[in-house]
């Protein structure tokens, strides 16, 4: 499933909107990454969004590699 493990984000639904102004359905999937996160000594495999590497990273709690 499209889902952070972190921040729970998610799908988003919505339409395409042509120059005729016909309205199609698409979907939006967020940029998902696996990655092993050392939780209390714990290797975890996570699915994270972009976004919450990069705000792991800037709290320091993931290490740059």
């Amino acid at each position: 499933m499209q889902k952070c493990d972190i921040t729970g984000k998610g799908k988003q639904y919505g339409n395409n909107v042509s120059f005729s102004q016909r309205h199609t359905k698409r979907v939006w999937k967020p940029n998902l990454q696996t990655k092993r996160v050392t939780i209390n000594g714990k290797k975890l495999t996570l699915k994270l969004s972009t976004e919450a590497i990069r705000t792991m990273k800037k709290k320091g709690l993931l290490l740059v590699k």
